[in-house]
């Protein structure tokens, strides 16, 4: 008997087992096998909201995906880089690309690298995460610990956990601004750690840092041997003042540090899937090693428009100001009916205290009301209570967001 495989069964093909998802299948072998990690994740946070704009109309204000279009010099920039034939892209960067990004954090940093041993080119910053625990974790060893503030983005947690290292969230507070402080726990904790993941201006709360805070957490990651991984996605979306770099406050000295920088918010091109790792060289030559392996790379085209795109810094101004406008809308509002407003201070989110307490079920009062928010819980331990308002529609569809929130308090549908 042939299996739908085409292949007789036998020592290589005993055949797959009929059930739920092999109906129909001959038995007499094993089910595939499962990651147990895979298994012990829950969807990600995004996948029910996506499914509620696919069956409501709502005004969505829970995923970070902003509605401004992205810059048509680099939307050229791709057409003009899509050759007749095509060739495997570089999975470091092209040249021109890590010169663009150095190029980049001398102007906005002030702090010179070098293109070829202290730049390496992503696909987006959310790879960059998740991958990076790959090249530093021992899972066997004394230190498979990783540090990460909570309520946070959940690719820090997951990246660990399939590389095998042991997730070790510390909760954020609001009295403390919201801040990941090194210095505030146990040498021992500290000593099982491999990786501290730093993420300012912060997601979910909008919190921001400064020098002093940065240069406070290099300290203790080298007096305790942790590498200090900044995930600085956020950091051209600011609007009092600019945001900092973990690579302004090494003196020159990269050793132990790397930021990771994106496309995705800086310049609107989420789907294009583009950003950087920048810091310690031993570690960016590691990393050179670990993407040439998984083959994780940017198309050519999409290299080339990425490169424009971080020679120019008039876009990103103005994208900023429509920001700002958007956040004007919608900070009034809240002012205006007596929300808590916490951190909120930079990023395109804006953190809410949830009236009741209860996110879950204030969210979904709200989208009765026809807009969707994410749950602060979403984010993990310390996010109860709160829910995360992205700036993502246009200024326009912000003033009906508020005209749907007033109206439905107004008739009673939803407390403050």
């Amino acid at each position: 008997m042939i299996d739908e495989t085409g292949i007789p069964p036998g020592p290589t093909n005993p055949g797959i087992p009929p059930g739920p998802t092999n109906p129909g299948i001959p038995s007499g072998g094993p089910a595939v096998p499962t990651n147990p990690v895979l298994e012990e994740l829950p969807s990600y946070f995004t996948q029910p909201l996506t499914d509620a704009l696919d069956r409501e109309a709502l005004i969505d204000l829970s995923i970070g995906d902003p509605h401004e279009p992205t810059p048509p010099a680099v939307r050229r920039a791709l057409i003009d880089a899509v050759t007749p034939s095509s060739s495997y892209p570089s999975a470091v960067g092209q040249p021109e690309l890590r010169e663009a990004i150095a190029d980049w954090v001398g102007r906005r940093h002030g702090v010179e690298v070098d293109p070829d041993r202290h730049v390496l080119a992503s696909a987006g910053s959310k790879e960059a995460i998740f991958h990076l625990p790959l090249a530093v974790i021992d899972a066997t060893g004394s230190r498979p610990g990783v540090l990460w503030g909570q309520p946070g983005y959940p690719v820090y947690d997951r990246g660990t956990r399939f590389a095998g290292g042991v997730s070790d969230p510390v909760t954020l507070r609001p009295d403390q601004g919201w801040r990941l402080d090194l210095a505030d726990l146990p040498a021992e904790r500290l000593a099982r750690t491999s990786i501290a993941w730093l993420n300012y201006p912060h997601n979910p709360t909008g919190a921001t840092t400064d020098r002093a805070h940065l240069r406070r957490q290099l300290e203790v990651a080298r007096e305790h041997r942790l590498l200090l991984a900044s995930d600085e996605c956020y950091q051209e979306i600011w609007f009092d003042e600019p945001a900092p770099s973990i690579l302004e406050v090494c003196d020159g000295d990269l050793t132990g540090v790397i930021a990771i920088v994106s496309l995705s918010k800086r310049s609107g091109m989420t789907g294009y899937r583009s950003g950087a790792m920048i810091g310690d060289p031993t570690l960016i030559a590691r990393l050179r090693r670990l993407r040439t392996t998984t083959g994780t790379a940017s198309p050519s085209f999409v290299q080339a428009a990425a490169a424009a795109a971080w020679c120019d810094q008039d876009h990103v101004d103005e994208r900023r100001a429509i920001f700002a406008a958007k956040r004007q809308v919608l900070l009034s509002f809240l002012t205006q009916q007596g929300f808590e407003v916490s951190g909120s201070e930079a990023t395109f989110y804006l953190w809410v205290r949830a009236p009741g307490g209860d996110d879950a079920a204030y969210a979904e009062a709200l989208m009765r009301a026809g807009l969707l928010v994410t749950p602060g819980r979403s984010f993990g331990v310390g996010g109860e209570g709160w829910l995360r308002l992205a700036l993502v529609p246009t200024v326009e569809e912000c003033h009906l967001a508020v005209q749907r929130w007033a109206a439905a308090i107004a008739e009673g549908r939803l407390p403050t």
